[in-house]
């Protein structure tokens, strides 16, 4: 694997959430962080069949399209009621207006419509970087959870309202954001990120 020696990393996001996770899990590093916004890139189309290969996509074109290396995240949250969805499709249930509050209540919709349902759920991310050589390392991590009905906290994003990790009686949203780095999917992912390219970050 190669180790991160640049001086400049751009955040193949336009998940504003996203992006300032992102940005705080790398502040350590002594680099200069941008994104996908400080260049007027669209987002490419997303039709890869996993959470790798969309967070790939998402890295090689911010790459091929600045010159320089970038940092994509491609996550989402899977319901066992749902027979896994959204999955790789949770942003697109929020639509067009990235309108989430729209998204859970038609999870909440679907979920009740179910017989005996269990409330299973887990996060997903994966995160990719690619060099402009054409290099590139992808990684995932997870986190188990359930489903929590009605939304709850203003300290997340996107799906974090409804869903409370195992372990914890409270839900992403609700939970510090510091504390919630240190847990969460996209942690889990980072860490073994960090153990592959970035190990000058390692305690």
């Amino acid at each position: 694997m190669r180790i991160f020696k640049d001086k400049k990393l751009v955040i193949a996001s336009h998940n504003k959430g996203k992006i300032t996770e992102i940005k705080n899990l790398l502040e350590p590093l002594d680099i200069q962080i941008l994104s996908a916004y400080d260049f007027d890139i669209e987002e490419p189309e997303e039709n890869g069949l996993t959470f790798e290969e969309n967070a790939l996509i998402k890295s090689t074109f911010v790459t091929q399209h600045t010159g320089l290396p970038s940092i994509s995240d491609d996550s989402g949250i899977c319901f066992s009621d749902l027979n896994g969805d959204p999955g790789i499709y949770s942003a697109r249930w929020a639509g067009p207006n990235k309108d989430f509050n729209k998204a859970m209540s038609k999870i909440n919709s679907a979920i009740k419509g179910k017989k005996n349902p269990n409330y299973n759920c887990h996060f997903i991310c994966s995160l990719s970087i690619s060099w402009p050589d054409n290099y590139d390392v992808t990684v995932s991590g997870g986190i188990d959870g359930k489903f929590s009905w009605p939304p709850k906290g203003d300290k997340g994003f996107g799906y974090d309202p409804i869903f409370k990790p195992l372990g914890y009686d409270i839900t992403f949203a609700e939970i510090d954001p510091d504390f919630k780095h240190k847990i969460s999917h996209r942690a889990i992912a980072f860490n073994k990120l960090i153990n592959l390219c970035f190990p000058s970050l390692k305690c």
